[in-house]
């Protein structure tokens, strides 16, 4: 096989750029339309496919090789998140009671008596205005179910070591709420308010679309939330654990002390999850040790396993 002249080469790279750059604003204004006309998508595998598929246009012109390398790192960890998701009636299935009472009562325990959720919407809530901080919560709140697919697909294309560790952190964060969330189904603030163990606490996440003039949003979101979710799946919160995990990850690629400002991002979608009536301060505080937990054990996890694979078997293998 002849080698091609540079130029050529350069050319032909510069020719596929560019495609690629059409097919992926093609592919967001395609998302941006399926939003609008049908539904916003929260489902994790949905989304995850979506990420697929972004990465996918990535790889066009690139070879067979990369287009295999593709299948081999995001196949399984789709399969993953599917066995997630398929499993989350378990709950119904296996007729475990919901937690409301208790959970209110320790919450209320923890703040000498207040609902901290209930206290934030007497605060803040205005039934006949939407607010700034409506808008911005909306947009926290939006943000979980894009971040984490977002992120796994940025950091496969500029860093395969990063998106391992990423998504493996992903992985294992999924499973550990799966399993304590069947074992111990809780009731969110907004569920437990319309059961009467709490005060008025109404379920505020969707209701930014309005001040940012597109209501049917509102709807639409409401919509995604009620076939999407679980919704006695507030203990622990992994809307905020994934926060903590996703600043963690972007914090690692730099360098610069401004990367602790990161770390709001986790502080106001903590604030968002309290007011909109979402979680209880509990749950905040499970999920964050859940993503704590997660950060500690698996890098130790993968480091036990490299030296296992690396260290000769017991007296030294057979004599040569």
């Amino acid at each position: 096989m002849t080698e091609q002249h540079p130029v050529v080469v350069v050319r032909r790279e510069l020719v596929w750029s560019r495609i690629r750059w059409a097919l992926f604003a093609v592919y967001l204004a395609a998302i941006v339309l399926w939003s609008v006309r049908h539904h916003v998508e929260t489902g994790r595998v949905q989304l995850m496919s979506m990420a697929v598929v972004g990465v996918g246009i990535s790889v066009i012109g690139r070879g067979w090789r990369a287009a295999g390398r593709l299948l081999l790192d995001w196949v399984p960890f789709a399969l993953v998140l599917m066995l997630y998701d398929a499993t989350r009636g378990l709950v119904t299935t296996l007729g475990v009671p919901v937690h409301e009472a208790d959970s209110a009562h320790a919450e209320a325990w923890l703040f000498d008596g207040h609902i901290p959720a209930v206290w934030l919407q007497q605060q803040l809530y205005d039934p006949g205005q939407v607010h700034w901080y409506d808008a911005l919560c909306t947009l926290v709140y939006t943000s979980h179910f894009i971040a984490t697919p977002a992120l796994a697909a940025v950091l496969w294309v500029r860093n395969r070591e990063r998106w391992k560790a990423f998504v493996t952190r992903v992985i294992v964060l999924s499973l550990a709420g799966l399993i304590t969330y069947t074992v111990f189904p809780e009731a969110p603030p907004w569920m437990a308010s319309r059961d009467g163990y709490i005060g008025t606490v109404l379920r505020l996440s969707a209701r930014g679309w309005e001040y940012l003039h597109v209501n049917q949003f509102h709807e639409l979101v409401s919509r995604a939330q009620g076939r999407g979710s679980n919704p006695v799946a507030a203990m622990p919160s992994l809307h905020l654990a994934f926060s903590v995990i996703v600043a963690v990850a972007i914090m690692r690629g730099i360098r610069s002390r401004l990367r602790w400002l990161l770390l709001l991002y986790p502080a106001v979608m903590a604030f968002t999850l309290v007011y909109t009536g979402e979680h209880y301060v509990i749950d905040l505080i499970a999920g964050v040790v859940y993503a704590a937990a997660v950060e500690f054990s698996v890098p130790r996890v993968e480091r036990w396993l490299r030296h296992r694979r690396q260290s000769p078997p017991p007296g030294g293998g057979f004599p040569g």
